[in-house]
Protein backbone atom coordinates (compact mmCIF):
# COMPACT_ATOMS: atom_id res chain seq x y z
CA UNK A 1 0.00 0.00 0.00
CA UNK A 2 1.39 3.39 -0.89
CA UNK A 3 0.67 6.62 0.87
CA UNK A 4 -0.22 9.64 -1.16
CA UNK A 5 1.02 12.97 0.07
CA UNK A 6 -1.02 15.99 -0.74
CA UNK A 7 0.47 19.44 -0.77
CA UNK A 8 -1.61 22.35 0.54
CA UNK A 9 -2.99 24.73 -2.06
CA UNK A 10 -0.50 27.29 -3.32
CA UNK A 11 -1.97 30.64 -2.27
CA UNK A 12 -1.06 34.06 -3.60
CA UNK A 13 0.22 35.05 -0.15
CA UNK A 14 2.58 32.09 -0.13
CA UNK A 15 3.67 32.91 -3.66
CA UNK A 16 4.60 36.45 -2.65
CA UNK A 17 6.40 35.23 0.48
CA UNK A 18 8.38 32.67 -1.46
CA UNK A 19 9.13 35.20 -4.20
CA UNK A 20 10.41 37.78 -1.71
CA UNK A 21 12.63 35.19 -0.06
CA UNK A 22 13.99 34.14 -3.45
CA UNK A 23 14.58 37.83 -4.26
CA UNK A 24 16.46 38.30 -0.98
CA UNK A 25 18.51 35.16 -1.58
CA UNK A 26 19.56 36.20 -5.08
CA UNK A 27 20.27 39.79 -4.04
CA UNK A 28 22.28 38.65 -1.01
CA UNK A 29 24.25 36.32 -3.28
CA UNK A 30 25.00 39.23 -5.63
CA UNK A 31 25.90 41.56 -2.76
CA UNK A 32 28.20 38.89 -1.37
CA UNK A 33 29.82 38.24 -4.74
CA UNK A 34 30.35 41.95 -5.36
CA UNK A 35 31.75 42.39 -1.84
CA UNK A 36 34.18 39.52 -2.51
CA UNK A 37 35.39 41.28 -5.66
CA UNK A 38 35.65 44.58 -3.83
CA UNK A 39 37.64 42.93 -1.06
CA UNK A 40 40.03 41.32 -3.54
CA UNK A 41 40.52 44.67 -5.28
CA UNK A 42 41.31 46.41 -2.01
CA UNK A 43 43.69 43.68 -0.87
CA UNK A 44 45.53 43.40 -4.19
CA UNK A 45 45.64 47.05 -5.29
CA UNK A 46 45.17 49.77 -2.66
CA UNK A 47 45.69 52.52 -5.23
CA UNK A 48 42.40 51.72 -7.04
CA UNK A 49 40.42 53.47 -4.33
CA UNK A 50 40.32 57.22 -3.73
CA UNK A 51 41.90 58.17 -0.42
CA UNK A 52 40.37 60.91 1.68
CA UNK A 53 42.33 62.95 4.16
CA UNK A 54 40.99 63.73 7.61
CA UNK A 55 38.30 61.05 7.57
CA UNK A 56 37.12 60.05 11.05
CA UNK A 57 36.99 56.32 10.23
CA UNK A 58 40.33 56.18 8.46
CA UNK A 59 41.55 52.59 8.17
CA UNK A 60 44.09 50.83 6.02
CA UNK A 61 42.48 49.93 2.69
CA UNK A 62 43.90 46.42 2.89
CA UNK A 63 42.08 46.03 6.20
CA UNK A 64 38.84 47.19 4.54
CA UNK A 65 39.50 44.64 1.81
CA UNK A 66 39.61 41.81 4.32
CA UNK A 67 36.41 43.07 5.99
CA UNK A 68 34.55 43.14 2.65
CA UNK A 69 35.96 39.78 1.60
CA UNK A 70 34.81 38.11 4.83
CA UNK A 71 31.35 39.70 4.66
CA UNK A 72 31.03 38.63 1.02
CA UNK A 73 31.89 35.00 1.72
CA UNK A 74 29.43 34.80 4.61
CA UNK A 75 26.73 36.51 2.52
CA UNK A 76 27.11 33.94 -0.26
CA UNK A 77 26.84 31.06 2.24
CA UNK A 78 23.76 32.59 3.89
CA UNK A 79 22.11 33.14 0.49
CA UNK A 80 22.32 29.41 -0.16
CA UNK A 81 20.56 28.79 3.16
CA UNK A 82 17.87 31.28 2.16
CA UNK A 83 17.04 29.19 -0.89
CA UNK A 84 16.17 26.39 1.53
CA UNK A 85 14.05 28.85 3.58
CA UNK A 86 16.02 28.10 6.73
CA UNK A 87 15.19 30.30 9.71
CA UNK A 88 18.85 30.64 10.64
CA UNK A 89 19.52 31.98 7.15
CA UNK A 90 16.77 34.63 7.43
CA UNK A 91 18.16 35.89 10.73
CA UNK A 92 21.75 35.70 9.47
CA UNK A 93 20.74 37.40 6.22
CA UNK A 94 19.37 40.40 8.11
CA UNK A 95 22.50 40.55 10.28
CA UNK A 96 24.90 40.24 7.32
CA UNK A 97 22.99 42.81 5.26
CA UNK A 98 23.13 45.15 8.26
CA UNK A 99 26.88 44.62 8.60
CA UNK A 100 27.30 45.25 4.86
CA UNK A 101 25.44 48.54 5.30
CA UNK A 102 27.71 49.55 8.19
CA UNK A 103 30.89 48.51 6.35
CA UNK A 104 29.84 50.40 3.22
CA UNK A 105 28.91 53.48 5.23
CA UNK A 106 32.29 53.49 6.94
CA UNK A 107 34.10 53.06 3.62
CA UNK A 108 31.93 55.66 1.85
CA UNK A 109 34.77 58.12 1.08
CA UNK A 110 36.89 55.44 -0.59
CA UNK A 111 34.27 54.38 -3.14
CA UNK A 112 31.21 56.61 -2.70
CA UNK A 113 28.86 55.63 -5.54
CA UNK A 114 29.44 51.92 -5.10
CA UNK A 115 28.94 52.18 -1.34
CA UNK A 116 25.57 53.88 -1.82
CA UNK A 117 24.49 51.16 -4.28
CA UNK A 118 25.49 48.41 -1.84
CA UNK A 119 23.68 50.18 1.02
CA UNK A 120 20.49 50.38 -1.07
CA UNK A 121 20.68 46.70 -2.13
CA UNK A 122 21.26 45.62 1.46
CA UNK A 123 18.28 47.68 2.57
CA UNK A 124 16.06 45.84 0.07
CA UNK A 125 17.41 42.52 1.34
CA UNK A 126 16.57 43.40 4.95
CA UNK A 127 13.08 44.52 3.91
CA UNK A 128 12.42 41.35 1.91
CA UNK A 129 13.56 39.10 4.76
CA UNK A 130 11.59 40.96 7.44
CA UNK A 131 8.18 41.22 5.75
CA UNK A 132 7.79 37.48 5.10
CA UNK A 133 6.19 35.30 7.76
CA UNK A 134 7.73 31.87 8.21
CA UNK A 135 4.48 29.94 7.84
CA UNK A 136 3.87 31.42 4.37
CA UNK A 137 6.99 29.93 2.78
CA UNK A 138 7.46 26.97 0.50
CA UNK A 139 10.88 25.35 0.29
CA UNK A 140 12.57 26.93 -2.71
CA UNK A 141 14.90 23.98 -3.17
CA UNK A 142 12.01 21.53 -3.75
CA UNK A 143 11.20 20.83 -7.34
CA UNK A 144 7.51 20.86 -8.12
CA UNK A 145 6.08 19.66 -11.41
CA UNK A 146 4.24 22.30 -13.42
CA UNK A 147 0.96 20.46 -12.82
CA UNK A 148 1.22 21.16 -9.07
CA UNK A 149 2.24 24.79 -9.47
CA UNK A 150 -0.65 25.91 -11.67
CA UNK A 151 -4.11 24.44 -11.93
CA UNK A 152 -5.34 23.71 -15.44
CA UNK A 153 -7.00 26.63 -17.15
CA UNK A 154 -10.67 26.17 -17.88
CA UNK A 155 -12.09 27.29 -21.19
CA UNK A 156 -15.74 27.57 -22.17
CA UNK A 157 -15.35 24.21 -23.96
CA UNK A 158 -13.91 22.36 -20.97
CA UNK A 159 -10.49 22.02 -19.31
CA UNK A 160 -7.38 22.64 -21.38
Amino acid sequence: MTATHTRPAHTAKQGWATGLTAFAAVMLFLVGLLDIFRGIMAIAEDDIFVTTRNYVFEFDLTGWGWVHLALGVVAVIVSIGLLQTATWARVSGVVIAGLVIIANFLSLPYYPVWSVVMIALSGFIIWALCVVQRDNLFDLSEERPMSEERPPVSTPHGPA
